[in-house]
């Protein structure tokens, strides 16, 4: 029955979901709740978390996965707006070095949080966890993609 849940929530957000890409950091919360939402249930219902694990994790899981946001956002700026006082080979070098600063900075964020979840969750359900984030994102973007091709037939 979890697992209808979970579905349903996330067949209920992709469409929504397909658009949050090209809307900005904080219009339609709306959106963001809902798709937000079906990746609660389907992580939860996928780990297996007994209520208390949820409770405990989810807080401590949220926290990780903004700052690993905030790491990212920081490329994808740079990545947009290089330096116009540089030359292109030279910005090109500094998006080298910040994309390796800021796996770094992933690496030992990814580190300390681990060590808070282990003391909520077995290490088994964390080890499964990337695994678990990278079905629920393929499951979307199949869902994504029928949708376009059911549209291009129209």
């Amino acid at each position: 029955m979890k697992t209808f849940i979970s579905i349903a929530l996330i067949i209920l957000a992709i469409p929504l979901y397909a658009q949050d890409d090209d809307l900005p950091e904080e219009s339609n919360p709306t959106v963001r709740e809902r798709v937000q939402a079906a990746r609660v249930a389907y992580i939860t219902d996928q780990l297996a978390l007994t209520p208390t694990e949820a409770e405990k994790f989810w807080p401590i899981y949220r926290e990780f996965t903004d700052k690993r946001k905030a790491l990212l956002k920081e490329l994808r700026y740079a990545r947009r707006h290089p330096n116009p006082s540089k030359s292109a080979d030279q910005n090109e070098k500094d998006l080298v070095t910040l994309g390796l600063e800021v796996k770094q900075k992933e690496v030992d964020l990814e580190r300390q949080y681990s060590e808070q979840l282990l003391n909520v969750i077995p290490a088994q359900k964390l080890r499964m966890l990337p695994e678990v984030e990278r079905k629920f994102r393929l499951l979307i973007l199949k869902q994504i993609q029928e949708r376009r091709r059911g549209r291009e037939k129209n």
